[in-house]
């Protein structure tokens, strides 16, 4: 096992960044105003939990087109393909039955030039959360393969103002989120505790729901709703870190633990990938590869422990 785990140091690469933009858009009066505002807050005190994420939060007047396109643009002059990317829009969204639109101060951006931003950045994987009214109907110009999009309603006809974004930040806040106790929440665990808490807030208020939040992240087909999802639906989510905890923050902000939790990472990325991948696979092949993949991730999580 030592021989193993010395080769497996070796192999190790340079830790991987976390970029992470959240932006409260328009509220259109001080009560939203207020709540989105807060929203963002909640969501960037949990982003700064590490000092080697990379966190850019914009509300209020700061929130416009112009500041969130510089940001894009400089995340995609820095970011490496190694690295990551969580961008998050809190507000009101608009559809016309074509085109969807962040509501912004000043001029709104549109799914399409979110697209072109993203589609710049070099990040391996990106995820966009967009919490706003009639958000659905972005989601078919934003998805991409090895991007998640998750969206608070179904289609850009739900056009109600949204109550997802405060259970999608509260979700990073609470450690029950972490369901495979792994020390880390991964965007499925916030996904469904967002869902069944804005469910919960619907049946509490005795109201019909008028958002139900889907996801997308083959780059490909319509948004699915939890529990619906075929095939490869899914894989990415449940493999994408939207935030680490406990013992894995700690490790994170350990310069000598930083690349083994990198690591630890990238075997749960593949160990995901291979369970999805089983029903395509010769069972012997399939059988090798994830043996060799817990084998390694074992001696990972003993050099964490030492």
């Amino acid at each position: 096992m030592k021989l193993a785990l010395a080769l497996l140091l070796l192999a190790i690469p340079a830790h991987a960044a976390t970029y992470y933009v959240t932006v409260a858009g328009l509220g259109g009066e001080p009560d939203y105003e207020q709540r989105f505002k807060a929203i963002a807050n909640d969501l960037d005190q949990s982003f700064q939990s590490s000092p080697s994420n990379h966190v850019s939060t914009f509300t209020g007047p700061q929130a416009t087109k112009a500041r969130l396109t510089e940001a894009l643009t400089q995340i995609a002059h820095e970011a490496k393909p190694e690295d990551e990317l969580v961008l998050t829009l809190i507000g009101h969204g608009t559809f016309d039955g074509v085109a969807y639109k962040f509501n912004l101060p000043g001029p709104d951006i549109s799914a399409a030039e979110l697209a072109e931003l993203l589609n710049r950045i070099p990040t391996r994987r990106q995820l966009v959360v967009d919490t706003t009214s009639a958000s659905g109907g972005a989601l078919s110009t934003l998805q991409r393969a090895n991007r998640g999009v998750i969206t608070a309603t179904k289609s850009g006809t739900e056009k109600n103002a949204t109550v997802f974004a405060r259970y999608w930040a509260e979700a990073l806040q609470d450690p029950t989120t972490d369901t495979d106790k792994s020390q880390s929440i991964s965007a499925m665990e916030a996904l469904q505790y967002a869902e069944r808490k804005t469910a919960a807030f619907y049946e509490s208020q005795k109201r019909l729901a008028t958002e139900h939040a889907v996801f997308e992240d083959t780059g490909r087909g319509e948004g699915v709703r939890i529990g619906t999802q075929q095939g490869r639906q899914g894989a990415l989510l449940s493999s994408f870190t939207v935030l680490r905890i406990g013992t894995a923050q700690a490790a994170m902000n350990d310069p000598a633990k930083r690349d083994l939790l990198a690591k630890k990472e990238q075997l749960e990325q593949q160990i995901d990938a291979l369970k999805y991948q089983k029903a395509a696979m010769d069972p012997a092949d399939y059988k090798k590869q994830l043996t060799d993949a817990l084998l390694a991730l074992a001696a990972v999580q003993e050099a964490l422990e030492q």
